[in-house]
């Protein structure tokens, strides 16, 4: 069977409950809150064999710091149209870095913004 090299992603946070309304207001999706100890993490929703990675924000004091300097994860567009999630951004507390623009033709667009905790993050879409 072929997977994607990516099987998880955790994106930090230092503030949960509004990390989660950020992402819920960007992306238009309902994330899954969940306590494990001292460590917290709010799933995104994954579709059974789609494309891409499950994945969640999380937070645990000690272990997981925002960055705007590491590692960038991208998002599929949830509508289709990155424009969409686009629009969201500041409103929700974010901020755009880059506006959406052409990849390539074969490819598609990209986007990316930092979100309310500080991460820089990218969406995809194919049009």
């Amino acid at each position: 069977m072929k997977r994607n090299s990516v099987g998880w992603f955790e994106i930090p946070v230092s503030d949960m409950k509004r990390a989660i309304k950020f992402y819920e207001t960007v992306l238009d999706v309902k994330l899954s809150h969940q306590l494990l100890g001292t460590l917290e993490m709010a799933w995104f929703p994954e579709i059974e064999n789609g494309p891409g990675s499950p994945g969640s924000l999380v937070y645990e004091k000690e272990f997981y710091k925002p960055s705007s300097d590491g590692v960038l994860v991208y998002f599929t567009s949830p509508s289709g149209d990155i424009k969409n999630e686009e629009k969201r951004v500041e409103h929700a507390g974010g901020k755009v870095l880059i506006p959406k623009r052409l990849i390539s033709e074969d490819i598609g667009y990209m986007a990316v913004i930092l979100d309310s905790e500080g991460n820089r993050i990218a969406f995809h879409s194919r049009k």
